[in-house]
């Protein structure tokens, strides 16, 4: 009686001790795995541009630590909630830079400002919607100023029949989400237009110092192109808030 208690006690210890080595190593199987794989936030479905994103479309995917980049979104509040700035595929790993609040749209402090054609010099006419522009007043007996050192964002660029310039086929839009610089080129060599219309994002600020230097008509604006819309593409949008 004694030995087949025995014989159970280390049958028992054997299984345990198995169990115990089984354990650890699939401890150190999920170790190593989440190690080589990182979770990142994709969409269920397709997403079309310009739909809101909800929690229920999207999910975690893990993807191999070394295809993963930093513009990967990997928490939920960073694109829930959030506008999608292209068509989003099934699947695709979400950059941050494909999505916003409101894409366009001025910031907490600014707001959508019509410049009248009357403040007008100049207008580089391969500004197109979401570019960034440089703002300067020029006059006959006054030196030409920067009126801000920053460069401003264009809300939308029109004609005289109200119509959005830019290129059909390739939008200039589509281009500058992408972060394709050659397309984004092509879409400014194609687009037919004259700009007649330009509407700018600024804060109160901003806008009655144009006003004041521009009304009396001693000073017109010139509105230049900034290569730093370009900038933005490498380090995706900036913060909007």
């Amino acid at each position: 009686m004694k030995r087949r208690r025995n014989a159970i006690i280390s049958l028992t210890a054997a299984v345990l001790s198995a169990s115990l080595v089984y354990g650890m190593y699939e401890l150190q199987r999920i170790q190593i795995k989440k190690e080589e794989t990182v979770a990142v936030l994709v969409p269920k479905r397709f997403i079309g541009a310009g739909e809101r994103l909800k929690e229920s479309d999207l999910e975690y995917q893990m993807v191999p630590q070394g295809a993963f980049v930093s513009d990967m979104v990997v928490k939920l509040e960073h694109a829930a909630g959030k506008e999608a700035v292209i068509p989003l595929g099934k699947g695709e790993p979400l950059l941050i830079w494909k999505v916003d609040d409101y894409y366009l749209q001025p910031k907490r402090f600014e707001s959508t400002f019509q410049i009248p054609k009357e403040y007008i010099r100049s207008i580089s006419n391969g500004i197109r919607a979401g570019d960034k522009v440089l703002l300067y007043a020029s006059g006959e007996s006054s030196p030409s100023i920067r009126l801000y050192p920053e460069a401003v964002t264009v809300a939308s660029v029109k004609t005289s029949g109200n119509v959005e310039i830019d290129n059909m086929d390739n939008p200039n839009l589509f281009s500058l989400a992408e972060g394709n610089k050659e397309q984004m080129y092509a879409s400014r060599r194609e687009a037919n237009g004259m700009i007649d219309y330009i509407n700018v994002n600024l804060t109160e600020e901003q806008w009655l110092r144009l006003d004041s230097l521009c009304k009396s008509g001693e000073l017109k604006l010139v509105v230049a192109y900034s290569p730093l819309s370009l900038e933005l593409l490498a380090g995706g949008e900036a913060d909007r808030s």
